[in-house]
Order: C-alpha cells, then sequence, then structure tokens
C-alpha cells in the first residue's frame, strides 16, 4: 500500500509532466479565490450569529452597560482561546501578509488559516469596534501560503497566489471584483504584468461569485445619486479632500500611538483591564463606535443620523443640529481611540471597516457644517460617500483602492469625477505628514517593510552564500616577498587575502601597495607579508542581509569586500558579482 509520501510525489511527478506551470497558476489563481470566498462567508455569518445571540439575551433596561461588558467578554475569550489553545500570536492580517513577504519568502503559518476567523468573530461579534476585512486576507493568503508550500511554488508564484488570496478576500467581503484588485496592486504592491493579471482576475471573480451564492448579490452600501456632480462643487471636494487627509493623519498618528502605549502593559490581564474599560466606556458614551459600524455606515449614507441618538444618553437632543456635529465630530476623533482599544485589549479585527466609519462620518461633518455655517447647499449624502474614498486614500495611503472600493461598494459611479479628487488631495495632504499607511508604518520603523520597494525586494531574494568567490590565492603571515610575487604569476586577482594556519583573516595586500616591490629581487627573501598586509576596515558576515551588503560596498568604495565568519576567511563578494546577481533576479521575477 502506498505511503502518503510517497501519492504526493507521484502527484508532482505527474503534474510536472501534464501541466504546465502557467496552467496550473491559473487553475491554483481560481481554487484560492473559491476558498477566499468561503472564509469571507463563514466570519461574516459567524459575526451575525454572535449578534443575534446576543440580542436574544439583552435587556432593554441594562443595555447600556452591556455594551460596556459585551466588548470585553468578546475581547477575553480571544484572550484565551490565544493563549490556551491555539498558544501562538494571532498578527494584524494585511501587516503580516507585508510581514510574510518582506521576511518570511511569503510563507504564513499553518495556524492562521482557522486562527483569525475564530478570534475576529469573537472580538468583533461582541461588539469590538474593528472591521473583518484584515482577518478575512490574514486567512485567505494563510491558506495560499500554505498550497504555495504543498506545491512546491517558486518564490514569484507564491507572492502571486498571495496576491490573489487578497484580491479574492477583499471582492468577497466587499463584493468589489475591481477594487479588490487595485488593492492587491496599490497595497501589497504586486507587479501587474501581463500574466499576473489574469489569476488576479480569475481570483477576484471567483471569489465574489461564492459571495454572490451565499450572501447574496446586493451591493454592500446601497447607494442612490439624488444629486449630480456639479462642477461649482468643485472646490469643496478639494477642501473634504483637504480635511479627510488631515483626519487620516490624526488617525495614523493615533493608532500608532496607542500601539506604543499599549506596549508598557507586559501582561494579557493588563491589557485587558486597560483596553476593554476604555473600549467600554467610549461604547457607553457613543454607542455607535460598537461593532463593525456595517448598519451606521448605511445609515449615515442615507441621511438618517438616528444611528448617533439609538441608545444614547444625548437622544433627547436629537432635534438639535450642533449637538448632532458635536455627535459627529466625536465619533470621528473617538472611533479611532475605540479601534485602537480593541486591539490593545487583545481582540484581533481589521481597521478597514474603522477607516470607513470614519470617512462617512468626516463627509457628514464637513457637509452639515458647510451647510450650517456658510449656507451653501451641499449635498450631505454625497459627500458621506466621497469622505470614504478619503479616509481610504489617506489611512491606507491607497487613493486608487478608495476610487474603486467606494464607486464598486455603492454603485456610485455617477460620482467618479469627484472620488477622483476628494481621493487625490487626500492622498497629497496625508504624505505631506507621514510616509507610510497604518498598515506599513510599524514595519518600516522596524526596518521590515521591503514589499513598498522594489530594489529591496529583489534584494531579498539574493544572500551572501551564493555570491561569494573563492578564486583569491591565499597567503600566510610568515610568507616572503617571494611567495607573493608568485602568487602573482597565478592569480588574475589584485587582492590577496592574508590567513594564519587556523583559517582566521590576519590581513590583506592590494597588489597596488606592493608594485614598488616586485623588482626589488634583493628584498624577495627579506621582507615578510605580515610587514606588508593591512587589517580591512569593512567586510561582510554571511548572516549579513544584502540591504546591508549594499550598504558596506557604498560606504567602503570598495569594489571587493571580504566574508568573515567569526573571524574566518570565506572568500570575497565584488560589487559586479552582486549587480549581477540582481539583474538576473531582476529579470526572473518579472518575467511572464
Amino acid at each position: 500500500m502506498l505511503r502518503i509520501s510517497e501519492i504526493i510525489e507521484r502527484f508532482h511527478s505527474w503534474r510536472a509532466k501534464h501541466i504546465s506551470t502557467k496552467t496550473f497558476i491559473i487553475l491554483l489563481s481560481i481554487a484560492i479565490g473559491i476558498f477566499s470566498g468561503f472564509i469571507a462567508v463563514i466570519i461574516k455569518n459567524a459575526v451575525k450569529l454572535a449578534y443575534r445571540l446576543l440580542n436574544v439575551f439583552t435587556i432593554d433596561s441594562l443595555h447600556n452597560y452591556l455594551l460596556f461588558i459585551y466588548p470585553i467578554i468578546g475581547i477575553a475569550l480571544t484572550v484565551l482561546f490565544i493563549k490556551y489553545v491555539l498558544r501562538k500570536p494571532v498578527r494584524p492580517g494585511i501587516p503580516n501578509v507585508l510581514y510574510s513577504i518582506s521576511k518570511r519568502k511569503g510563507f504564513i503559518s499553518f495556524h492562521n488559516t482557522f486562527s483569525s476567523v475564530i478570534t475576529s468573530a469573537l472580538t468583533v461579534g461582541f461588539g469590538g469596534s474593528v472591521g473583518l476585512e484584515g482577518p478575512t486576507v490574514s486567512t485567505g493568503t494563510a491558506i495560499a501560503s500554505q498550497m504555495s508550500k504543498f506545491f512546491r511554488l517558486e518564490y514569484k508564484y507564491i507572492i502571486l497566489m498571495l496576491a490573489c488570496a487578497c484580491a479574492g478576500s477583499m471582492a468577497a467581503i466587499f463584493k468589489a471584483p475591481i477594487a479588490a484588485i487595485v488593492f492587491a496592486v496599490e497595497v501589497i504592491m504586486i507587479d501587474l504584468t501581463t500574466f499576473s493579471l489574469i489569476p488576479l482576475l480569475l481570483a477576484s471573480a471567483a471569489a465574489v461569485v461564492t459571495s454572490y451564492l451565499f450572501l447574496g448579490m446586493d451591493v454592500l452600501y446601497p447607494f442612490e445619486v439624488k444629486t449630480a456632480f456639479e462642477v461649482g462643487d468643485l472646490p469643496f471636494y478639494i477642501a473634504l479632500g483637504f480635511v479627510a487627509g488631515l483626519v487620516s493623519v490624526y488617525f495614523t498618528n493615533m493608532y500608532n500611538f496607542l500601539a506604543k502605549f499599549f506596549t508598557r502593559y507586559k501582561t494579557r490581564a493588563a491589557r485587558l483591564a486597560v483596553g476593554g474599560t476604555m473600549l467600554g466606556l467610549l461604547l457607553i458614551l457613543f454607542p455607535a463606535l460598537y461593532g463593525e459600524g456595517y448598519e451606521a455606515i448605511n445609515s449615515g449614507l442615507a441621511g438618517n443620523l438616528s444611528y448617533l441618538f439609538d441608545r444614547s444618553f444625548f437622544q433627547q437632543f436629537s432635534d438639535n443640529i450642533w449637538v448632532i456635529m458635536g455627535l459627529l465630530l466625536c465619533v470621528v476623533m473617538f472611533k479611532v481611540v475605540a479601534t485602537s482599544a480593541t486591539f490593545g485589549a487583545g481582540g484581533v479585527g481589521g481597521i478597514f471597516a474603522p477607516t470607513l466609519f470614519i470617512g462617512v462620518n468626516t463627509g457628514l461633518l464637513f457637509a452639515t457644517l458647510a451647510n450650517q455655517l456658510f449656507g451653501f447647499g451641499i449635498s450631505v449624502n454625497n459627500f458621506a460617500l466621497i469622505g470614504m474614498a478619503g479616509l481610504i486614500a489617506g489611512v491606507l495611503h491607497a487613493p486608487l483602492t478608495g476610487i474603486f472600493l467606494i464607486a464598486d461598494i455603492s454603485g456610485g459611479y455617477q460620482l467618479f469625477v469627484p472620488l477622483m479628487i476628494t481621493a487625490a488631495f487626500s492622498y497629497l495632504t496625508v504624505r505631506t505628514f507621514t510616509k507610510n499607511s497604518v498598515y506599513t508604518i510599524q514595519l518600516a520603523q522596524r526596518k521590515q517593510l521591503v514589499t513598498h520597494h522594489k530594489d529591496k525586494h529583489v534584494l531579498l531574494l539574493m544572500n551572501v552564500p551564493e555570491l561569494i568567490e573563492n578564486d583569491f590565492v591565499k597567503l600566510k603571515p610568515d610568507d616572503k616577498l617571494r611567495n607573493l610575487v608568485e602568487a602573482i604569476s597565478v592569480s588574475h586577482r589584485d587582492l590577496y587575502p592574508v590567513v594564519n594556519n587556523e583559517g582566521m583573516l590576519v590581513g590583506m595586500l592590494k597588489m597596488d601597495d606592493v608594485r614598488h616591490l616586485i623588482f626589488k629581487h634583493h628584498e624577495y627573501d627579506r621582507i615578510a607579508i605580515k610587514d606588508l598586509m593591512y587589517m580591512p576596515e569593512h567586510w561582510i558576515s554571511p548572516h549579513d542581509s544584502m540591504d546591508e551588503v549594499v550598504e558596506k560596498f557604498e560606504n567602503s568604495g570598495r569594489f571587493n569586500l571580504a566574508v568573515i565568519n567569526n573571524g574566518k576567511y570565506m572568500g570575497f563578494i565584488s560589487r559586479a558579482s552582486v549587480f549581477t546577481n540582481y539583474r538576473k533576479h531582476v529579470k526572473h521575477f518579472s518575467n511572464d
């Protein structure tokens, strides 16, 4: 009877003979799209089930106090699951994908194929103020990573499969297939070549069809354009772009500040207590911050602001326009705090939904202020919709994703021009203050981000050992000038490493430094190598990253650097070999 390992080997052999790599990649992209669609369906339904169960046990007179308790229970269950069942950390979805590409060559741990589903369902289902897109992407890419490992794909195809999973996950959860592809290109930074485009299209289409089958074909945020775009409104859309950019800067800085704040607490219990209390108090004051904010966004787009007052202490002021604007400002300012508190306490989720929530309320606040203070008659609904694009462009540094996603998920293609204008000005504004998005800022600070730098991405594919050259003639410190002359006659190199009997590098000689001695025959047996050698100031460790190697070449100005491992000489690396190898990888990685 054949063992499983033998069956697997036979399958790989059969595939190699009968299915071309490109055909197999296309088939695999469809499969990944279907899996991603199923993941989105499972997560969405799990959260809906949690909402329904909690509503069954909710007592109206205690509702506000339960808003304090429920999220803490959900996050506590999440923390207990991670600590005692999973026993491994569950990292944020999209930053985890970027990290895996940057530092782990596309490998994502197996537990991510299910851990984000369970933990995000507990967190969001019980009212954590985060979204579901991050866990959906994390799960989809983990499945893609494991499939790529099983099918023994090379690196460039692994990255493509991760991008397909990202596109599929976003397409399924938002029912936005075009925006999902733009997201994969803009946020994951996949190269959009002729070959990569087809798998991305098929993965996105397969995922959204799967989502349609189980979740229906309705758009996520139904929106009716009542007032068409008018050229006279152009200054308002530009102004909204600036405002959205400034709010995005606030979002990024506050998110980063609170992330660092929670690192001060070394135990899970302390973080849960502090973050849970912070979140609970915010939810009591502003119930609109509860959960994903899906219903609140739809209400805002419809011009119905009742979500601001539902179960709120401010319900009696629901007709006061100044209270309305004050509450809009509060939910804009405090949503990121609620989201950060959810993460800080130990919850798992995404920041896409909070970004959309802040965007719609920013647009509502902007239009309401303009109409009330200055008497303008701009469309509050339109600005609510376009505010979402402005926040995606600013917070995620993804203007194209903002434009296509909002047009896709709302059916608001009639407002494409103002979407473009607001997204562009938001992005320009936020880039003035910060060079990294919420997804990338912490990776960039730890110098772990290479996906957004093509040179660094290619350098990641290279390593020191494969570049080492060993055709340098070695000398010993007690050798004489005669031995150097003999070495020169057989070597085509201008450098000579000096090593002792233990193989330790004790010095080096350059041809230029001894050229004046070559014809002094009477000195051949008198001058020792140890009197001529020098110890190099710059050298390379076999454990250095290629980024560090390139930096050492730049700082030293040398054309060749010795490779030394714990003092032992291993060979040299030349600038020329680094460049040649770099070009080879660029050609291979970009080849269709």
